[in-house]
């Protein structure tokens, strides 16, 4: 019930908790509405000179300070400024973090975005190292500092920590091992750093599917914490990582299916005919994948993720051109408003008491153990990694450096933080805010100068080089001696890969989408139904056929040229190079110039 009312907008809170009853005088509801007015103007105003500030560092090209940095210190301004106008906590409301709000409100677009605009080819073709990171790596990593955390309660270092039950040191170590890189991807993303793509595609792969993974490693070693009973049966371990692996597995499983059923659903509708209705039902199955998965005790993020990749793979091609473009500015926007939020609010909480039991030197321990715990699988997996890789597509050592440093803290472990259970949960709070704030402004500042110095830039006009010099997104899914047509591997991986290409063309895009032939984005549609003075011209992209586009391309491009002109043109050639990567699959399929369509050099 305490958590309902959390949730409750300010006046209806005060009145379940019995702070004011239906008989008081009208003028204090007055009161109590100016007053939250007052709060929401301070916020908003807040957050409008957060994103401000980030057009600032990027206008500028300012690195030394990420705008995920810039938003957490602008918090920390803000918050320190209104605790010194009033000092009275419980007159502050907008200062608080609520963890459930970020898990069901925020977090959800940032995560569907991510997997809706995520360049297949490159994360597919880095399959292995990605997986091997985001779930081998983060197990390894929450032992390690579940271990050593326990370890320093045991010999009475730390008053903070429970050296009965080394479940509690399991469930921080799972929550801090949530990677969120967002400040070192913000800058790895700014296309005049040219930053190797072979290391943002690591990057990205390992911080998404490792969230998930954190979430459910987190969720199910709460589920065998007792505080009353800190003895752990020989089983208890086991159990909990067998429930990691089949949560993980439920969870993409329901994404997919959704993901099926929102295709099949606009494939065999004319819901392209009302790009309103159609932008509003993808935004409605996004929340319905999440908080299906959620109420089933699975993992929401992970489920999302897999949604957006499957829905980006095929229902992109069944929606107008108009809701294509729109859904994706949608997800974009909310993904930076609420990104910007997240890290506004944990830069808020430094002055809500949050550090009230914070220690410095246990900060600092834990720090260690986190650089120690990222040493110890990020080398070993990438040796074993690159054992299945061929020569020239290894990752070298000044990368695994780079990959290492880059492990950064964020918003999911303090969110995590925030539902810690046990008596001991102001101390795990302030410890995660204070390596949140040190790893987003100190390691996020550091970045540029990194990449700079172990070489990660590529040479000027090497920029569109696709990723892991491959075109074909399931070529590394097997080492170069697999693919080699004289051994029985290498004609079995072929065989699977040439299946499964078959069975998607024949069987899966003509019922979900994306199949040949013509498309149905938008024809007719704006016309009739909302009005529009332009006709949808329709480019048809065909993922596995690379040598095709361009002359699809060339003739559709030119077609639509000729019929709405420069402006509207250069907005869709704009999209079709592929800006998001959900239909054209990061493939550079020309641009306009004065007022024709240019083919990219061969």
């Amino acid at each position: 019930m305490d958590r309902v009312v959390e949730l409750l907008p300010f006046q209806y809170r005060r009145v379940l908790t019995n702070n004011t009853t239906p008989d008081e005088p009208e003028d204090d509801g007055e009161e109590t509405h100016e007053y939250d007015a007052h709060n929401v103007l301070l916020l908003n105003i807040t957050l409008i000179l957060c994103v401000f500030i980030a057009y600032l560092i990027k206008r500028n090209r300012f690195y030394a300070i990420p705008e995920s940095a810039a938003a957490m210190l602008t918090g920390i301004v803000i918050g320190g400024l209104v605790r010194l106008a009033s000092p009275e906590q419980d007159k502050l409301p907008f200062l608080y973090f609520n963890a459930e709000v970020f898990f069901f409100l925020l977090l959800p677009p940032i995560i569907f975005e991510a997997g809706y605009t995520l360049r297949r080819k490159s994360f597919f073709a880095n399959i292995t190292p990605i997986v091997a990171y985001a779930f081998v790596g983060t197990l390894v990593s929450t032992f390690v500092v579940g271990g050593l955390v326990f370890s320093l309660a045991k010999m009475g270092l730390t008053s903070s920590v429970d050296k009965t039950n080394p479940m509690e040191s399991l469930l921080f170590g799972a929550l801090i091992s949530a990677v969120d890189p967002v400040a070192t991807l913000s800058i790895m993303g700014s296309p005049e750093l040219q930053c190797d793509q072979l290391l943002y595609s690591l990057v990205f792969g390992e911080s998404v599917l490792n969230d998930a993974v954190a979430i459910v490693l987190f969720k199910t070693f709460r589920k065998y914490y007792a505080p009353e009973d800190p003895d752990l049966e020989g089983s208890d371990i086991p159990a909990a990582l067998f429930s990691f692996v089949a949560v993980s597995l439920g969870s993409i499983i329901v994404g997919l299916l959704i993901g099926l059923l929102t295709s099949f659903l606009y494939k065999h509708t004319r819901l392209y005919e009302y790009p309103r209705f159609e932008t509003a039902i993808l935004f409605l199955f996004c929340y319905l994948c999440y908080s299906l998965a959620e109420s089933m005790e699975l993992s929401g993020i992970m489920a999302l993720f897999f949604n957006g990749i499957l829905l980006s793979h095929y229902n992109s091609y069944n929606l107008s051109e108009i809701s294509y473009i729109t859904a994706e500015q949608i997800f974009a926007t909310l993904a930076v408003v609420a990104e910007t939020l997240v890290f506004l609010y944990m830069g808020l909480s430094v002055f809500n008491g949050a550090f009230d039991q914070w220690s410095p030197l246990m900060s600092i321990m834990i720090m260690v153990f986190c650089v120690l715990a990222r040493a110890s699988h990020i080398f070993p997996l990438t040796w074993v990694v690159n054992r299945c890789r061929s020569p020239g597509n290894k990752i070298p050592m000044k990368m695994q450096y780079v990959l290492w440093f880059v492990g950064l803290r964020g918003a999911i472990a303090f969110a995590l933080a925030e539902n810690m259970p046990g008596p001991n949960k102001q101390s795990y709070v302030a410890n995660t805010l204070c390596i949140c704030i040190f790893t987003t402004v100190v390691c996020g500042g550091f970045t540029e100068k990194l990449l700079a110095k172990f070489g990660m830039k590529q040479p000027d006009g090497a920029a569109a080089v696709e990723l892991a010099h491959s075109t074909d997104p399931y070529e590394n899914l097997f080492p170069s001696n697999m693919r080699n047509r004289s051994t029985s591997a290498g004609r079995l991986a072929i065989g699977i890969h040439g299946f499964w290409k078959s069975a998607d063309n024949l069987y899966f895009k003509p019922l979900f989408g994306g199949s040949e032939g013509a498309r149905r984005r938008g024809q007719g549609a704006h016309g009739a139904h909302e009005h529009d003075s332009y006709e949808t011209t329709q480019i048809n992209f065909d993922d596995d056929d690379d040598e095709n586009d361009e002359n699809d391309v060339d003739t559709e491009m030119q077609r639509f040229i000729d019929s709405v002109g420069n402006n509207e043109a250069g907005e869709i050639s704009s999209r079709s190079r592929g800006a998001s990567g959900a239909s054209a699959d990061d493939d550079d399929i020309g641009e306009v110039q004065g007022g024709h369509y240019v083919a990219p050099d061969p």
